[in-house]
């Protein structure tokens, strides 16, 4: 087994003992992201879909990072804080993602890091 960590800037900065991803071999384990802007690392104001919008964003540069892209998404798990937002949810992803579609679970959480509103992570598997 090679395990590498990937790690880009154009995504916000681990805010832990983590890695932004890690890849073995053809797998991808892209960590969770909030919304926060990597230039600034602050949450992104706008609303509960300037949030989505920013955290698909950050797991794109991760993906990119990786040498995959969205496309390769096998498995995404969310966690909103509050599940009233899972219409936006649902219309967000859909400019993010075509069929088939991955893998999901929606969780609904009570808190997140830096009092974000939507948390995402993801496998990746790549060609």
């Amino acid at each position: 087994m090679v395990k590498a960590s990937i790690q880009t800037n154009n995504a916000p900065a681990a805010i832990g003992t983590y890695s932004q991803a890690v890849k073995v071999d053809s797998t991808v384990y892209l960590s969770g992201q909030i919304p926060l802007d990597p230039a600034t690392m602050e949450i992104v104001g706008g609303g509960i879909e300037a949030q989505i919008t920013r955290v698909f964003d950050n797991l794109n540069a991760v993906a990119k990072a990786s040498g995959g892209s969205l496309k390769d998404v096998v498995k995404l798990n969310i966690f909103l804080t509050d599940m009233s937002n899972f219409p936006a949810l649902n219309e967000i992803m859909a400019k993010y993602f075509t069929e088939p579609y991955p893998a999901r679970a929606a969780i609904g959480v009570a808190a997140l890091p830096k009092a974000a509103q939507v948390e995402m992570d993801a496998v990746l598997v790549l060609e």
